[in-house]
């Protein structure tokens, strides 16, 4: 097997379990014994779990050492090509510039940094990440994450600006579209908001002329089978459409989306979804190489 690849690891999501006890205590807190995800939890448990995570990880220095330790164990692992993606909003320790600039410094160049706004949040919220990203390379992309709130204020269309502003600075653009809700989000990311690159998009095959225009425009979607499994997205890894997507010819790859609390290495997430989904090599190393030409750089 050739390089890993993994475009869709959360920084809130992937700390060391020892690296949580330590910061924990060190605050004062306990960890909860119900951290991670379990199968069939729902989106919205799932989501619950990093308001831990994310108490843990206010300051730069926090911010910083993860993002540090996300690179050494990608490393170790065998992952050669790693996008790391936070909400730095969400870190309250310092203005969103200098959480910015520590998640940077933590990766020394061994990662892009994607910055995440976060479904219902003011469309100011984007653009200042947009502006955080602009002048700074090791930034590679934004993304929108989270899932839509019943009534929230703002929704995706309120986004466009943002997204189409990123585009014209060449700042890459994934968005979190079909993650247990229907194939109309996927297809409003991919016309509405210039998404490169989808995360989850289980729905796609749903929608056969937007499966067309995902080929043609060499859109690439962020699988994520283990997590989808625990949020309850699918019954099981099995159920999975990767091979599906991959027999038609969409570009896809395998990612871990958090290693703690999904307890899953990128080795463990591709050996998983070959097994249960039944890929053979030939087809791990097309998802190999489709997430290589769909990494984001900046010139």
């Amino acid at each position: 097997m050739s390089a890993l690849v993994d475009l869709h690891r959360h920084l809130d999501g992937s700390l060391r379990l020892a690296t949580v006890h330590e910061i924990a205590s060190d605050l004062g807190l306990s960890v909860p014994e119900d951290l991670c995800f379990t199968p069939g939890m729902g989106l919205m448990e799932a989501l619950s779990r990093f308001e831990f995570t994310l108490s843990l990880l206010q300051g730069p220095a926090a911010v910083a050492r993860v993002a540090d330790e996300m690179c050494q164990d990608a490393m170790a692992e065998g992952t050669q090509v790693l996008e790391i993606r936070f909400a730095p909003q969400l870190h309250r320790g310092a203005n969103i510039s200098r959480i910015v600039d520590a998640a940077l410094e933590g990766i020394a160049d061994r990662a892009g940094l994607i910055l995440c706004g976060l479904y219902g949040e003011p469309p100011s919220v984007l653009d200042a990440l947009v502006d955080s990203a602009e002048h700074r390379r090791g930034v590679v992309g934004i993304d929108l994450a989270g899932g839509p709130a019943p009534g929230a204020e703002y929704g995706m269309v309120d986004y466009i600006p943002a997204f189409k502003r990123a585009r014209s600075l060449g700042i890459g653009r994934t968005v979190h579209a079909g993650e247990g809700r229907p194939v109309d989000e996927i297809r409003f990311a991919v016309d509405h908001l210039y998404a490169q690159r989808i995360g989850h998009g289980v729905p796609l095959l749903d929608d056969e002329a937007l499966v067309e225009r995902v080929i043609e425009r060499g859109i690439t979607i962020e699988a994520c089978p283990t997590s989808n499994w625990q949020t309850g997205i699918i019954e099981t890894v099995a159920d999975h459409p990767i091979r599906s997507w991959i027999a038609r010819g969409v570009s896809v790859n395998i990612n871990t989306d958090n290693t703690l609390l999904s307890q899953v290495d990128l080795p463990a997430e591709i050996a998983r979804t070959a097994a249960q989904c039944g890929l053979s090599p030939l087809e791990i190393e097309y998802t190999l190489d489709c997430g290589r030409r769909a990494a984001f750089g900046r010139e």
